[in-house]
């Protein structure tokens, strides 16, 4: 049984492929002006690591903002039920999921079997998301994958920013950086500021052991650690948190797949 899952998310588009169960490859790639171009790439990519033609996929499912203009689909899902299908795959006994995107972040508690039971998003803002991350690195110029691990080095502990929006916190980053306050101090305070916003979703929602956290900022090491503080836990973290909707897309194609041929037989 040969599935797909694509996810079309605001900043990447994802595709994982999944070959009986087992993951068989996966891709993220930047999303493009076109939704549907987006998802073509990214299982292109995917595929060019196999020996799997597209032709071999017997069912696709869709998710992510861009889940409806698929071009290849047979079902879309919402991008909430997808990333607790996916987390729950690689965590079988997670009950609370942190997703940090690029365009929105998700507090998700879920149950035994990955079902989701309850859930808040924060998008009506960058605040709190990859892409407010990904504005101040270049404000700063310093790169993405760098500013975790700069923030934790933070010399006189996180600088106060007290804008919550970022059109607003761009000119307080500014003003900081011009009065000489060390470029670490201000990532500190800029990653404290995301684990601050995240920590009210996930209080409203409910926080218990096991705790995920998947999607972009899961690999900013800064907001995760204060994540953690903040909250008193520990995370659990899969090896590639942004494929986790893609997973839990393909999750569900297999689902889909395996009722379809069940009511066929």
């Amino acid at each position: 049984m040969l599935v797909c899952g694509i996810d079309v998310g605001a900043r990447t588009g994802k595709a994982v492929l999944l070959a009986d169960g087992e993951l068989a490859a996966h891709s993220i790639i930047r999303t493009g002006p076109g939704s549907a171009a987006t998802a073509v790439a990214a299982l292109d990519k995917a595929l060019e690591t196999t020996a799997i033609r597209r032709e071999d996929i017997e069912f696709t499912v869709a998710t992510g903002y861009g889940r409806i203009v698929v071009p290849f689909s047979q079902r879309h899902m919402t991008e909430i039920a997808c990333h607790a299908k996916g987390n729950h795959y690689f965590f079988p006994t997670v009950k609370t999921i942190l997703d940090m995107g690029g365009q929105d972040c998700k507090a998700i508690r879920c149950d035994a079997a990955g079902k989701v039971t309850k859930f808040l998003m924060n998008d009506k803002c960058a605040a709190g998301t990859g892409r407010s991350i990904e504005v101040m690195a270049a404000l700063l110029q310093v790169r993405l994958e760098d500013v975790g691990r700069l923030s934790m080095e933070a010399n006189d502990g996180p600088a106060k920013i007290s804008n919550t929006c970022v059109v607003f916190a761009k000119s307080e980053v500014l003003a900081l950086a011009r009065q000489g306050v060390p470029t670490s101090d201000i990532l500190a305070g800029l990653c404290d500021g995301v684990a601050e916003r995240v920590k009210v979703l996930l209080r409203a929602v409910g926080v218990e052991e096991d705790f995920v956290i998947s999607g972009g900022i899961s690999k900013n090491l800064g907001v995760v650690r204060r994540v953690e503080q903040k909250l008193g836990v520990i995370s659990r973290i899969c090896f590639e948190p942004q494929i986790v909707g893609a997973l839990g897309a393909a999750l569900f194609a297999r689902d889909f797949l395996e009722r379809k041929r069940s009511k066929g037989a």
